[in-house]
């Protein structure tokens, strides 16, 4: 296992220096937010035009990204297009109390083709020009006119944006197509460490997809008693959509009808920009991977079911966010718009398809364009063609699906285009989520909020979607909304990958020792943390990374209070959850 871990480090190495195309961003200097003032690409043409059909319908003021601008024409250059796409853009909060403010908020969002980022029920994330907020705000009631505070500013969310590529060391300016020297003066060691206590290369950045696939490949060519690779189908632009199975398969091929295999999904990238879901994916595959043979819950769990990781559904759409524009939805299908392409994939599936109070069918331009049909999006179909096809023909019986997305620290349930009908299995469905959630706060101290995922906003209708709901006849489908809860949105940072990771391991294992109680597997039981936590520290379950993770666990403390706009948030969140954890053993008592 060292030797293949060892030999896993070092095509990683190679293979990110070979990514020439994705620009590579330089470091900054410390408590300065200077960008380079080169010349920059226009913006996409129709942004262009929809903010000058804006201009003269509400006489905004138009603006000059650079006019007045301070930057620097320094040594340190970032990304060429992160200040000409953002340098503008905010990202602001809206603060909703009642139902017709949500309604009036989701009507603006909608006629401006607003990017709605997320929602609670209290709050709403959009990110918008800075010269279109006057716009909004006259379209919006009274009461919400003063009901925001801004969450990203226009230096900020640029320099948010800039801190996600990975970062290469030094102040040596870098252009996009040389390879962050990082990456080539960093020592190794066997166990994947790095000599300076830093964890594994790969989960100290976001990978692009040209380093995501290859690695994948590199796993199941070195584990091949329990990992094998899985493509189940192709993209849009002709990409694989691949993944790894990972799972220990009975030796007897003697039985003539072998019960199907249970299996536990768990798919991330669906939408492109949300880089910390790829991440997730890798991370707990490759945590399970390699513990096999050494943590003995991890081996029962891998003998009891198969689990398939799928990191990037929506590959063409997460290569763009790397070399075009990084805070992209959808994938990159073309539209009967051409300067609109893209669908979003989560509304695509044709369970209640575009059902809602605002529909996008016909508005290609829309963040979360439906699609002028079900399964008009390539991924979306080639994912339930693949399902149907591993259940009817290769003796898959699917038990769980955990789709993971960012952000606002959510558990959801089926279903999400209505509340006023129930999902079969509600009971399941509220004692998985609520067990998923008491798991990461276990993990990590952070808590995430059990809700069905339609109990978000009506400003939010056109991102709710049935992407749960589109495996009902899964038992146990669950969306994960990972970090953090509007600090950095989708733009969280680098260093918080394996904190992230390892937390939703941690649900991961509570979900198979769930599953096992559920199908009387016997062996692996519901795993009590105390025994997970035990096997860990003495076994490695988070693979080599966990070594220095475990190391550092004082100053993983230290950043609970980093991921809430409002510090006192957490203390009411963890009050609410503990009169919902005392609310839920009370319907549990009474159902029995």
């Amino acid at each position: 296992m060292r030797l293949h871990a060892a030999l896993l480090a070092l095509p990683a190495t190679f293979l990110v220096t070979l990514v020439v195309a994705v620009p590579s961003p330089a470091a900054y200097v410390e408590h300065q937010h200077h960008f380079s003032a080169l010349a920059n690409p226009p913006r996409s043409r129709w942004r262009t035009l929809s903010d000058r059909l804006i201009v003269s319908i509400w006489g905004a003021n138009s603006y000059d990204k650079h006019a007045g601008d301070s930057t620097s024409r320094g040594d340190r250059i970032a990304p060429s297009h992160t200040l000409a796409r953002y340098g503008g853009d905010v990202v602001l909060r809206f603060n909703i109390s009642t139902a017709e403010e949500a309604r009036s908020l989701a009507e603006a969002a909608d006629t401006l083709l607003l990017d709605v980022w997320e929602f609670r029920r209290d709050w709403v994330d959009i990110r918008l020009s800075k010269d279109i907020v006057a716009p909004l705000l006259g379209l919006l009631p009274q009461s919400l006119q003063r009901s925001h505070t801004p969450l990203l500013r226009e230096r900020e969310l640029a320099q948010a944006i800039y801190d996600t590529y990975p970062a290469p060391r030094g102040h040596a300016p870098q252009t996009p197509t040389t390879p962050p020297s990082h990456l080539h003066d960093r020592p190794f060691s066997a166990s994947l460490q790095q000599d300076n206590g830093e964890s594994n290369i790969f989960f100290a950045d976001y990978q692009p997809l040209s380093v995501v696939e290859p690695w994948l490949r590199l796993l199941a060519s070195l584990f091949t008693t329990h990992v094998r690779p899985v493509t189940i189908g192709l993209s849009a632009q002709g990409r694989a959509i691949s993944g790894l199975r990972v799972g220990v398969h009975p030796t007897n091929a003697d039985d003539p009808k072998p019960p199907k295999r249970k299996t536990i999904l768990i798919t991330g990238g669906l939408h492109a920009r949300e880089w910390i879901s790829t991440s997730t994916v890798n991370y707990v595959a490759y945590s399970l991977i390699t513990s096999y043979g050494k943590v003995p819950s991890i081996t029962r769990l891998l003998e009891a079911f198969d689990f398939v990781f799928l990191p990037t559904l929506n590959p063409d759409g997460y290569v763009h966010t790397w070399t075009t524009d990084r805070l992209w939805r959808k994938n990159r299908q073309q539209t009967s718009l051409r300067f609109c392409p893209g669908i979003d994939l989560d509304r695509s599936f044709p369970f209640h398809w575009d059902d809602g109070d605002i529909t996008t069918r016909g508005n290609p331009c829309s963040e979360s364009f439906a699609g002028e049909s079900p399964f008009a999006a390539t991924e979306s179909r080639a994912l339930a063609d693949w399902a149907k096809n591993e259940s009817e023909s290769n003796n898959v019986d699917f038990v769980a699906f955990l789709d993971l997305h960012s952000y606002s620290q959510q558990i959801q349930y089926p279903y999400a285009y209505s509340c006023a009908d129930t999902p079969p299995g509600l009971e399941n469905l509220e004692e998985v989520a609520m067990g998923l959630s008491k798991a990461i706060r276990g993990a990590s101290g952070h808590a995430y909020e059990v809700m069905p995922a339609c109990e978000g906003n009506v400003a939010a209708t056109t991102t709710t979607s049935p992407s749960s709901d589109k495996t009902q006849q899964q038992q146990h489908p669950q969306r994960v909304k990972l970090r953090d809860r509007g600090t950095y949105g989708f733009l969280l940072p680098r260093g918080e990958i394996v904190p992230t990771g390892r937390e939703v391991l941690g649900a991961v294992v509570y979900l198979g020792g769930f599953l096992s109680d559920a199908y009387g597997l016997g062996g692996t039981g519901t795993l009590e943390r105390a025994e997970v936590e035990e096997e860990e520290v003495a076994h490695g379950v988070l693979g080599d990374v966990a070594e220095s993770s475990v190391a550092s666990e004082s100053a993983h403390e230290e950043l609970d209070d980093e991921w809430v706009v409002v510090a006192e948030e957490d203390e009411e969140e963890d009050e609410k959850l503990r009169v919902d954890d005392v609310q839920w053993e009370l319907r549990r008592r009474r159902r029995r």
